[in-house]
């Protein structure tokens, strides 16, 4: 019987697919949170601009790893995924405009919380698309590219 193993970097792109779900995930659960702080739920943290803010910072920092990391890495590797890594580059950026409004807003103590409410739910949206979009299109192709085959990966429609 013939065992065959996975080699280090078919490994190490199943995981990043694995984590990129996980991270979004937590992405979720956070700002989750932030609107149970925004509508005073109890047990909720008590302090919105704090934890709106480490949202913001959380959202950027995983961004950023993507554009300078993780994005670099799958383009070298899988030239047919760079259209897609491009489209969610420009994404990113849609996104850190959006949270630089909701920061704007926190900022400003005259801020109407329908107005901040507004805002956020323009960014859930927006994360809520491009997360879909991000693990639909890399997942799916990491997938193919782990299970050993690219034929999977070439009959995929990696275009938006």
């Amino acid at each position: 019987m013939r065992v065959d193993t996975p080699s280090a970097p078919t490994d190490r792109l199943r995981a990043f697919g694995n984590q990129l779900i996980d991270i979004h995930l937590r992405l979720r659960d956070d700002l989750d949170r932030v609107y149970d702080a925004l509508d005073g739920e109890p047990g909720a943290p008590r302090d919105l601009r704090a934890h709106c803010l480490a949202f913001c910072a959380a959202v950027t920092s995983h961004h950023t790893g993507e554009d300078a990391g993780a994005f670099r890495v799958l383009g070298a590797r899988v030239p047919e995924l760079r259209p897609v890594l491009a489209e969610l580059e420009r994404d990113h950026h849609v996104v850190a405009d959006a949270l630089r409004a909701v920061q704007a807003l926190l900022d400003d103590p005259s801020t109407d919380p329908a107005r901040l409410r507004a805002e956020l739910d323009g960014v859930a949206a927006l994360l809520e698309t491009h997360f879909r979009y991000e693990e639909k299109k890399l997942v799916t192709a990491l997938d193919a590219l782990t299970d050993g085959t690219t034929e999977g990966l070439f009959g995929l429609s990696l275009e938006s």
